[in-house]
């Protein structure tokens, strides 16, 4: 008896691995030369030759070649992942596309975005997609850096080859080339934190 779920619904490639205790169901279809990673789960979700999930939930979501998923990542509703993408450690994409070559290496959430190729999501970015009444959509260029813990607060267009300094919130368009830093002053007051540690 195999240690895996794999339903007869779903299309398998060529020289596909799936580890035990993946469960693979629904309509999901697995390119030529892919590995679904032990603990994965796949449910109608298309997932490119030679690409990497570990670990990681996908469902209704398209994977391309090349990729790499998890572990612990989770794409759903509608996600597209194009060619040569990283996406990592408890990152969660929802109904968005990421074009080739993006990488999101840990602990974001990508949602109602489109994000332009070769564009680098940092550590902690948050896509702030919900206003307590609508979901509104994000569009990020080709090229940018958002650095770690940077929230994107849509609806929001950042231009090509943008640059976002960590800690900042950007609330407003930024055109092609531009840099945002948004924080707040450090003030230090020596000899006050044993107060607090006591």
């Amino acid at each position: 008896m195999a240690d895996y779920v794999l339903e007869s619904t779903v299309k398998v490639g060529k020289n596909v691995t799936v580890e035990p205790y993946a469960v693979v169901k629904g309509n999901t279809v697995l390119g030529d030369g892919c590995v679904v990673g032990s603990f994965s789960y796949l449910d109608n979700a298309e997932v490119g030759a030679n690409t990497q999930v570990k670990a990681s939930r996908i469902t209704d979501s398209v994977v391309g070649a090349n990729c790499t998923v998890g572990p612990n990542a989770h794409l759903r509703d509608g996600t597209v992942v194009e060619e040569g993408c990283r996406i990592g450690n408890f990152v969660e994409v929802k109904h968005s596309v990421l074009h080739c070559g993006v990488k999101a290496a840990h602990l974001s959430y990508v949602g109602d975005a489109e994000v332009g190729a070769r564009t680098n999501i940092g550590c902690g970015v948050v896509f702030v997609n919900f206003d307590g009444k609508t979901k509104n959509r994000t569009t990020v260029g080709e090229d940018c850096f958002v650095g770690c813990n940077a929230n994107l607060v849509a609806p929001l267009t950042l231009g090509n080859s943008c640059f976002v300094a960590c800690g900042t919130t950007v609330d407003k368009d930024m055109p092609d080339g531009a840099f945002g830093i948004g924080r707040s002053y450090l003030t230090v007051k020596e000899r006050r934190a044993a107060k607090y540690l006591k």
